[in-house]
């Protein structure tokens, strides 16, 4: 008789810790802390980086306000013999669609969209989202003569629905993993310092056409990255297309 009840104890325990664990793997689910168990999000992900043995980054930069400066990073992209990455909002290009083009035809600027009036897109409807990402992707391929493979974000906001719609229309959503603050206004040697420190293998670096010191930075950056030992590419370069993961920390990595 003792011999039963200590079997049936034991079946008792196994059960509970069977429950318990049952009910943790799906509270970390839903709360998105899946990651303890699998290094994977259950929720959607952008692309922050890429996991590559090559020491390569990626420059970035959203063109949503002004251009004053624009064509020089274009200039300074042509010193240093590099590519980079422009993301427009949709009133910028048509606003400075001269610009764009002249960006686009040197052969050394990926356009990619920044959405068509910069909004919080997470809290538009599925049916605004696609319209945010169509109308601004036709304006840029109506000037550059290239449909447009990769998305950023407004504020780098996100959500499922958001990804969704992106990659429903072919795109490629592309947040950051080095923020140089430039559109804080920083000096020029602060900004070349926050990305020095930051960068790794497979960075994507965030820059604005308009900081008031990005001009002025952007060599230092390009330099102290050289001399790290880093060349250049463009994001769409350096991203993979397909057979992919992307990690809890938005790093994407070749399966």
């Amino acid at each position: 008789m003792k011999f039963i009840v200590i079997r049936k104890s034991v079946v008792l325990k196994c059960l509970l810790a069977s429950l318990f664990f049952a009910t943790a793997m799906l509270t970390c689910y839903y709360s998105g802390s899946a990651v303890v168990w699998s290094n994977q999000t259950p929720r959607k992900l952008p692309i922050y980086s890429v996991k590559t043995d090559e020491k390569v980054v990626a420059l970035s930069f959203d063109a949503a306000w002004g251009a004053d400066n624009t064509l020089k990073i274009l200039d300074i992209l042509t010193e240093y013999d590099i590519k980079a990455n422009f993301f427009a909002v949709g009133f910028w290009v048509e606003k400075y669609g001269d610009k764009l083009k002249t960006l686009s035809d040197s052969g050394r600027v990926e356009i990619g969209t920044h959405s068509n009036t910069h909004p919080n897109m997470p809290k538009l409807s599925r049916d605004n989202i696609r319209l945010e990402l169509e109308t601004s992707m036709k304006l840029i391929q109506d000037v550059t003569g290239k449909r447009p493979e990769l998305f950023r974000a407004p504020y780098g906001d996100y959500s499922d629905s958001v990804l969704t719609v992106a990659e429903e229309l072919g795109l490629y959503t592309i947040q950051w993993d080095v923020d140089s603050l430039d559109w804080k206004d920083l000096g020029a040697n602060d900004i070349a310092v926050r990305v020095l420190k930051r960068v790794k293998n497979g960075s994507i670096i965030l820059m604005h056409n308009d900081g008031k010191h990005t001009v002025e930075a952007l060599p230092v950056v390009i330099e102290g990255l050289r001399n790290k030992g880093y060349s250049f590419k463009t994001i769409g370069e350096m991203i993979y297309r397909d057979n992919y993961t992307i990690a809890h920390d938005g790093t994407q990595i070749r399966s």
